[in-house]
């Protein structure tokens, strides 16, 4: 039965793979057109075209996601928004269904993959984590989609966790960053995509049901970094361990 299934994750990875790739090349000229407009209504527009096409490639691998928790979510008010992160497939779930305009702090060198580099660089705010000058850039630069009201978006366990624990110990960034702008975090919990791409196998995918919860918003006003950043951590540990 093993060998079964370890046979059936690679086929479906691999008809995932190409899905992926089909459904992109049909929807990027689309999403392009999000660069004749100005932000925010330019990457409202760019979310929006992303959210269809996860829509459409969720379906087709067999993983639809049900999302919880958007009435978190104020009119008119951005936000930081933080994620777990345990698989590949939290990378593209997580933005498109975030309410309202948004960006997502990324790798710079994924902007380098051709034709892809170019969706991936409109929805993102571009770091190279080993470089000084880059990471102050980009922080710079979150402060501003945050003050043209859009939702900032971050994963702060860094990279994925591989690890046997739930989660893995939250960086500063995302908490320093809500505090200098005096944004509240929302934090969203993401489940499933562990099961669906476990961390022990390479190009391995399962059909699994995916949820994303909002949880509601921690006022960062008054708190010091590292007391939002415990306090985020521990409301996120006790909300994926119950859906675990």
């Amino acid at each position: 039965m093993r060998i079964v299934k370890n046979i059936f994750g690679r086929i479906w990875a691999l008809w995932a793979l190409i899905t992926f790739i089909v459904s992109f090349l049909i929807i990027l000229l689309p999403s392009m057109l999000a660069h004749l407009m100005k932000d925010p209504k330019g990457q409202r527009y760019f979310i929006a075209v992303s959210r269809i096409w996860m829509n459409v490639w969720l379906f087709l691998v067999g993983c639809p996601v049900k999302v919880c928790g958007k009435e978190n979510f104020k009119n008119n008010t951005s936000y930081v928004v933080v994620f777990n992160h345990n698989a590949f497939l939290d990378v593209p779930l997580s933005a498109p269904y975030v309410p309202g305009a948004n960006k997502t702090i990324a790798k710079a060198s994924f902007a380098k993959i051709p034709l892809f580099g170019l969706f991936y660089k409109r929805g993102s705010v571009l770091v190279d984590r080993k470089d000084d000058k880059s990471r102050s850039k980009s922080f710079d630069s979150m402060k501003r989609v945050l003050a043209t009201g859009m939702h900032m978006c971050l994963y702060p366990e860094g990279t994925r966790n591989r690890t046997a624990e739930p989660m893995k110990p939250f960086y500063d960034g995302a908490f320093r960053l809500a505090v200098a702008t005096n944004k509240d975090i929302i934090p969203c919990v993401i489940s499933g995509t562990k099961k669906a791409m476990p961390i022990n196998k390479s190009f391995f995918l399962l059909p699994v049901r995916l949820q994303m919860h909002f949880l509601p918003a921690i006022p960062s006003a008054g708190m010091s970094v590292q007391d939002l950043k415990e306090k985020t951590f521990n409301i996120m540990l006790q909300e994926y361990v119950k859906k675990a």
